[in-house]
């Protein structure tokens, strides 16, 4: 395998991160939705900690994008 087919294996494989941080994004607010819909009265103390867990997912989505963009553009 050469440097340019092993590069684009990477960067798809980094690609893969972002789609699954798709999924995390989606669990996170299903669960919320669903802790929400059964004690609405606990609802606005958790929001803090929905914006939290969305925050982690969506940063670990954008760090397999920048990984692959830096393999792609820059190795």
């Amino acid at each position: 395998m050469d440097a340019e087919a092993a590069k684009m294996l990477g960067a798809g494989l980094a690609a893969i991160g972002a789609g699954l941080a798709a999924l995390g994004v989606g669990n996170v607010f299903a669960k919320f939705l669903e802790g929400a819909l059964r004690n609405p009265g606990a609802a606005d103390g958790q929001q803090g900690r929905l914006f939290i867990g969305f925050a982690a997912a969506e940063l670990l989505g954008l760090l397999a994008f920048v990984v692959a963009v830096l393999l792609i553009f820059v190795a």
